[in-house]
C-alpha cells in the first residue's frame, strides 16, 4: 500500500512580514492610477497609506468618517476591530484631494461607505477585493506580488518615519500598539538595522 505523501502547508510560499512600499513604489502606482483615471482606486491607495489601518477597518470607512459636510478632515480617528482601541490619523492634502473627487464622483452621502461594493450595492468591499485591488497596483509596477500584501500599506508610512526618525514611541501610537515589543516585532527594525550597522563597516 502506497504511503501519502503530505506536503507542508508552506511549500513554495514566501512567508513573514510582507515588505513595505518604497517611495518609488509610491509614486508609481499614483503616477499610473492618474494616468488612467482610476479615482476611486487612487483614493483607496492614498488613505490606505494615510490612515495605516488594517484592511479590514480601512474598507470599512464611511463618508462620515473623513468629511464633515463638504469639508475633507485633516484628522480623523478610528475605533479598531482587532483591538477595539482608538487610533488617530492624518489626511494629508493629496489624499483630502483625491477623496473630494471620488466622494464626488461616485455621488456619496454622509452615510455612505468610502467605497461601495460593486457587487452587493449597499455594502462595502470585502477585505479580499481590496486585495485583488492592491495586488493589481504591485502588477503594474512589474513587481514580485508574493511578497507584498495590503499589509504592506499599514507598514509602509511607520516604516519610512521610523527610517527617518528612529523615533519608535511614535511609531508605535501610529500604528495604536499597547506594547513597545509589538511595534519592533512588527517592522522588523531589529534586522534591517543589524544589516545597516554591517554595511557601513569595512574589513
Amino acid at each position: 500500500m502506497a504511503t501519502q505523501q503530505i506536503h507542508p502547508w508552506n511549500k513554495d510560499r514566501i512567508i513573514g512580514q510582507k515588505r513595505p512600499l518604497q517611495i518609488s513604489h509610491i509614486w508609481g502606482i499614483r503616477i499610473r492610477l492618474e494616468l488612467e483615471q482610476k479615482v476611486r482606486d487612487l483614493a483607496l491607495f492614498n488613505l490606505g497609506l494615510d490612515s495605516k489601518l488594517r484592511g479590514c477597518d480601512l474598507v470599512k470607512l464611511k463618508v462620515s468618517d473623513v468629511a464633515c459636510g463638504r469639508s475633507l478632515l485633516t484628522r480623523t480617528h478610528v475605533v479598531q476591530q482587532k483591538t477595539g482601541c482608538s487610533v488617530q490619523f492624518e489626511i494629508t492634502q493629496g489624499t483630502r484631494d483625491s477623496l473630494s473627487a471620488w466622494i464626488k464622483k461616485a455621488n456619496l452621502s454622509d452615510s455612505d461607505y468610502l467605497f461601495k461594493s460593486r457587487v452587493t450595492g449597499s455594502g462595502h468591499i470585502s477585505t479580499r477585493q481590496y486585495n485583488r485591488i492592491f495586488h493589481s497596483w504591485i502588477d503594474k509596477l512589474g513587481l514580485d506580488r508574493s511578497l507584498y500584501s495590503t499589509h504592506s500599506m499599514r507598514r509602509t508610512k511607520p516604516y519610512l518615519i521610523y527610517k527617518k526618525t528612529k523615533n519608535l514611541r511614535v511609531i508605535k501610537l501610529l500604528l495604536g500598539h499597547k506594547k513597545l515589543e509589538s511595534t519592533v516585532r512588527y517592522l522588523g527594525i531589529e534586522v534591517d538595522d543589524a544589516l545597516d550597522i554591517s554595511e557601513s563597516i569595512e574589513i
